[in-house]
């Protein structure tokens, strides 16, 4: 999957507000049909989302972002006709919000190898809304519980499910969520080929706490977050990008390590920093990312 750091939520039910969205610049787009969608237009808000979709791909092409539909939860008995209405061509990614048992995940699956056999789609992936303290404590379960999984997102926003959920207080410096954020993280790696994405950061006049906020999610090993207004994105993208000066120091590491390797040596100092191949390879890592980002 194309890294990805920031993806953009539009409500599913504001064609004007989807289209300035997907035209925003973000790397990906969530077009919600939960949330932010009240329920008497749930289902008007179908069409409108997959409408949104194809005009985005055929107008856009290539160069249009991923393009993600947060569902309702399995719960609300919505699920199965919003995955219906909008499973078209262009749809890369179905966030199932409130991710709790590996059941669900495995009939969500199913449901789209169906819709795909039936309409000739591309295979569309799983994003997995990490937002209950049964989802964290599960988050492993329900990654492996389809090969489609490719992207969690746990749901840190202030005064949010999850923070509802454990009852615990919420503040910039992050301890009360710390344990939630790394658990997820560390399950998102652990399962392999996953992109984990932080939640949002709701207060848009707190550019401030935005960059605090995210710093602190990417030096914990988030690839990005969620965002739910384009002036986050700037910031947002600066906070988890490879700083210039990372790169350069990286680049040293590789090209250094790689010419004493061919004489014989698998240990060296570089601006007084041992170097040896679990360096050399965290090095190639970063190197990876910034490539991907640019």
């Amino acid at each position: 999957m194309k890294y990805i750091r920031t993806a953009l939520f539009a409500p599913g039910n504001n064609p004007k507000v989807m289209a300035k969205a997907l035209a925003s610049g973000a790397d990906a787009v969530i077009l919600d049909l939960e949330d932010s969608v009240p329920l008497a237009a749930k289902a008007g808000a179908r069409e409108q989302v997959a409408q949104a979709i194809c005009d985005a791909t055929t107008s856009m092409g290539l160069n249009r972002p991923k393009i993600i539909v947060r569902a309702n939860a399995t719960d609300t008995g919505l699920l199965h006709d919003d995955v219906k209405a909008v499973a078209v061509e262009g749809l890369d990614l179905l966030m199932l919000p409130k991710a709790e048992t590996a059941e669900e995940i495995r009939n969500l699956s199913d449901l789209l190898e169906n819709l795909e056999v039936k309409r000739q789609l591309h295979g569309v992936e799983i994003a997995l809304q990490i937002e209950t303290a049964l989802g964290v404590y599960r988050c492993f379960e329900l990654i492996k519980a389809s090969q489609r999984v490719s992207m969690t997102c746990i749901g840190s926003a202030r005064d949010g499910d999850l923070q509802n959920d454990l009852g615990c207080g919420w503040s910039i410096e992050g301890k009360e969520l710390l344990y939630a954020r790394s658990k997820v993280l560390l399950d998102s790696r652990a399962a392999g080929n996953v992109l984990p994405l932080d939640g949002v950061y709701a207060d848009l006049g707190d550019e401030e706490g935005l960059i605090q906020d995210s710093r602190l999610s990417a030096s914990l090993g988030y690839a990005g977050r969620t965002i739910i207004h384009p002036k986050q994105i700037a910031a947002v993208r600066d906070a988890y990008g490879v700083t210039a000066r990372d790169i350069a120091y990286y680049k040293r590491v590789v090209d250094g390590f790689e010419a004493m390797e061919k004489s014989g040596v698998a240990a060296i100092t570089i601006d007084n920093k041992l170097i040896d191949y679990a360096m050399y390879k965290q090095a190639k890592r970063v190197l990876e990312v910034a490539v991907n980002q640019s």
